[in-house]
């Protein structure tokens, strides 16, 4: 996925300012709630409309959201979701692991919130990856490794809060070599 023609969004505005601290408030609270509470379950209830938010508000505050963008964001919530369901039910792609019941409602043994997550987690790496002054293959692969740092990070919690269990609770390897190839394609 190429972004380096995209503009970046007015950071000078005022509801630009008010949904990145929407976002930080959220994701701080989470984070915080998550650390120190005696009481998980009332901040992990709150992941899907964290998520949600956040993935609106980029939508939202994307610059030239004509038909290729909503085009190119359905393509990539679509390859994330088959990936997931192919990888849930068959241990194909990544590996064999079960979803939990924090990211909520589920196709297939998969949440229909990992799709908004592929489509994020895309996007973002994809917009950080486009700052970097290097030739295009180059942005590409450092959007994929960002991709898969972000997983390296939630691996080891997932299963704590009830994202998703691997069998045996060992993550294999072929997860993150997984993520790589499918972020390449993203």
């Amino acid at each position: 996925m190429e972004f380096s023609n995209l503009p970046a969004p007015p950071a000078s505005t005022g509801r630009l300012r008010l949904a990145q601290g929407l976002v930080l408030l959220f994701h701080l609270t989470g984070f915080i709630g998550l650390a120190f509470s005696q009481d998980k379950a009332f901040y992990l209830q709150y992941t899907p409309l964290t998520l949600l938010l956040t993935v609106g508000l980029l939508l939202i505050f994307q610059p030239g959201r004509n038909l290729s963008f909503w085009l190119m964001a359905m393509q990539i919530f679509l390859l994330g979701m088959v990936a997931e369901v192919v990888g849930t039910n068959t241990g194909l792609l990544f590996g064999h692991y079960i979803y939990g019941a924090t990211l909520g409602p589920q196709y297939m043994h998969t949440p229909w919130l990992i799709g908004i997550n592929w489509l994020m987690v895309t996007y973002l790496g994809g917009i950080l990856a486009a700052y970097l002054p290097i030739p295009r293959l180059g942005r590409i692969l450092v959007g994929a490794i960002l991709m898969v740092g972000l997983d390296l990070c939630l691996e080891p919690i997932a299963g704590r809060y009830d994202f998703w269990h691997w069998t045996g609770d060992v993550i294999p390897m072929r997860n993150f070599r997984d993520w790589f190839l499918l972020a390449l394609f993203l």
